[in-house]
């Protein structure tokens, strides 16, 4: 049997995929949570032999997640499931070493084969996914430089980012000045949205 975890913000959506999954004769939900703060504590109590899990959900997103799930529990494995397939999650996805990728428009059918084939040791990634993501140019940000446009885009001021990154206030405005024009965006709002759209934040 096939203890699976599952990780999804949106109740319908969660209950569906529960259900779903029941179906199966080898499946068993062991738990389903609603946030990704919620996934590593469920894990550890369950011992899960795999975590679907959601890409975006409130608190510690899917990817922050997989990455306490690798570290914490490596005996569970990941599918991360996401509803844009924005290539920069696929990218972050593999550098927190999940071992599969779909979107959640995918049949039903699939998402329990891609489960079966990611518990006995193999890896899934939706093929769309992985067009979309050779053709995208790699993400120009260093880590502090998304850290420091990630607090920006959650509307923290300059002083309020510069405490939390321990940086001076004149350096994280020089980071905002830089990330603005690697991203050839109009200010700090545009790089937001560019930055995001590709998934790099």
């Amino acid at each position: 049997m096939i203890k699976v975890l599952l990780a999804e913000d949106q109740h319908v959506v969660r209950g569906a995929l529960v259900a779903l999954l029941e179906l199966e004769d080898d499946l068993t939900v062991v738990d389903a949570v609603g946030s990704g703060d919620a996934v590593l504590p469920a894990a550890l109590r369950h011992r899960p032999d795999i975590a679907v899990l959601d890409i975006d959900m409130p608190g510690l997103d899917g990817l922050g997640a997989a990455a306490e799930l690798h570290a914490k529990l490596p005996g569970c494995r990941t599918l991360m499931l996401t509803g844009n397939g924005r290539p920069g999650h696929l990218r972050r996805a593999l550098t927190a070493q999940v071992n599969g990728f779909m979107l959640k428009t995918a049949p039903p059918d699939d998402l329990v084969a891609a489960i079966r084939t990611i518990a006995a040791g193999g890896r899934v990634l939706d093929p769309s996914l992985a067009v979309t993501a050779w053709d995208l140019a790699d993400n120009p940000l260093t880590p502090r430089e998304a850290d420091v446009l990630r607090l920006a885009a959650g509307g923290a001021e300059a002083t309020e980012i510069a405490a939390d990154l321990f940086l001076s206030a004149g350096t994280v405005r020089n980071y905002l000045t830089t990330i603005v024009t690697k991203l050839g965006a109009r200010n700090r709002t545009d790089a937001a949205r560019i930055a995001r759209e590709a998934g790099w934040i």
